[in-house]
């Protein structure tokens, strides 16, 4: 009988390096951090003396297996994806994720962490192991993906009443907005004290956030990443919205990312940046011999988008609402066509030199788990690239005049997810097996509530 081996453990340089960085700035607790399905921290508090040892790192496999709500699939289909006994996962830190928590009383750290089964192999539920998992596909290959995300969200006045729409919150000068003002400085600094404190938090949390600016909607605002590898930057956006909540919070407002909050609004996406660069030279390999031009390498990356984002879309629109922003947003993409400079593409394709050549992938909303927004459009790229695909020629036109080519619902979405094998094999059969359950239960709850709409129009006039 083969031996177990005992789950992963950093190597001690790591684990020691950790604890020194624990010990320097006197934290007490730490937050250990597993990001769950929809993108949300889950995980343990544990004070920091304990830190190393087993109180506290482990967590039950069934979070990957809930939904929105706190609710599970059918227990004929639950059993199937997780154990009968629901056992634990091993959590291993990563010690390059240890931040500050700015916004917590005492000296706290939190960390991301990895999970691992017993015997030892990164959990195929999990969303950090996906896009870990999509990552290694490119290192035979001598590649490694560049991503930029941006990320668009809406500020609003508190709203403990679901039944009620959101309303933009009143800014410095006691008034909301009322005109559209995007790239608006003026109406950016009518939340100086808000973004202040984010700016506070992000610097505390060495993120990575480059610029700011006012988007069309009311309150709607969009930070941008510097470009890097895409783990750490899925990380950042993960801790982002975290300290983002909670700038908002703490001057009596919400913070929401979900991706069509308000009616008359725009909706908010989570653009992603994406080239590849060689790891021997560090060169983009998408940009081609000569100024202007592209490499094959590029047209297969864009070939592969084209085919496969329609089946992965489920990734990038992840719930009910995500589909309100792709079917009446102004300049969300509604199909699979590329253009240069054209933001009405599903894949806009920026001027720029040739060492910044890259594709813009507009289909995300800014309510995407960004582990598997990324995982899955690198995805997409790669199958692109095995296949040798190429793209159709470029759009110059206004791209929704095309038509639709992207599934119109998350029902329909889901049901193309399920009969794509190739991108199953990448991301992991049972991983999507158990996003499918998670999400059609999501589905069939959302179905079972009866909307002011149908009270208003249908309650005496049907």
């Amino acid at each position: 009988m083969a031996k177990k081996r005992s789950a992963p453990r950093a190597p001690e340089s790591e684990e020691s390096g950790l604890k020194r960085w624990l010990k320097e700035r006197r934290i007490t607790e730490v937050e250990c951090l597993v990001p769950d399905l929809t993108g949300n921290a889950r995980g343990k508090i544990i004070p920091a003396a304990k830190f190393s040892h087993d109180y506290g790192t482990r967590l039950p496999e069934g979070i990957f297996v809930t939904t929105v709500t706190g609710d599970y699939p059918d227990d004929e289909v639950y059993y199937t994806l997780v154990s009968p006994s629901d056992s634990d996962m091993f959590l291993q830190p990563d010690p390059a994720t240890v931040r500050m928590v700015p916004w917590a009383a005492d000296p706290t750290a939190q960390i991301i962490h990895d999970c691992f089964t017993r015997d030892g192999r990164p959990h195929d539920l999990a969303p950090r192991s996906v896009l870990k998992r999509v990552l290694s596909l490119f290192e035979p290959l001598g590649m490694q993906p560049v991503v930029a995300p941006e990320v668009e969200f809406f500020l609003v006045q508190r709203n403990t009443d679901p039944d009620l729409p959101l309303q933009p919150p009143a800014g410095r000068s006691g008034r909301p907005e009322t005109a559209r003002q995007s790239y608006s400085i003026d109406a950016v600094n009518e939340f100086d004290p808000i973004l202040d404190l984010m700016y506070d938090f992000c610097d505390a949390m060495e993120l990575d956030v480059d610029t700011l600016i006012h988007e069309s909607g009311a309150a709607q605002l969009e930070i941008n990443f510097q470009h890097a590898d895409a783990l750490s930057r899925a990380d950042q956006v993960f801790l982002f919205k975290r300290a983002m909540r909670e700038a908002a919070m703490r001057h009596g407002v919400y913070a929401t990312f979900l991706a069509k909050p308000m009616s008359n609004e725009p909706g908010s996406a989570m653009h992603i940046h994406q080239s590849m660069v060689s790891t021997k030279t560090g060169k983009n390999l998408f940009a081609g011999a000569k100024a202007g031009q592209h490499s094959q390498l590029f047209m297969h990356y864009l070939g592969g988008l084209q085919k496969y984002v329609p089946m992965a879309l489920a990734f990038l629109a992840p719930n009910v609402n995500s589909y309100r922003r792709l079917a009446y947003g102004e300049v969300a993409p509604i199909n699979v066509q590329w253009g240069y400079d054209n933001r009405t593409c599903g894949m806009r394709v920026p001027l720029d030199v040739p060492e910044a050549t890259r594709v813009e992938s507009r289909f995300a909303g800014s309510d995407a788990n960004p582990y598997l927004a990324m995982a899955a459009t690198l995805a997409c790229g790669y199958l692109g690239i095995k296949e040798k695909l190429l793209p159709t020629e470029p759009c110059a036109i206004n791209a929704r005049e095309v038509g639709h080519e992207l599934p119109r619902s998350l029902e329909d979405a889901l049901e193309a997810l399920e009969g794509c094998e190739p991108l199953a094999e990448l991301l992991g059969p049972r991983f999507v097996r158990a996003y499918i359950a998670v999400k059609r239960a999501e589905y069939t709850t959302f179905l079972r509530v009866i909307s002011s709409w149908e009270r208003e129009f249908l309650l005496l006039n049907v």
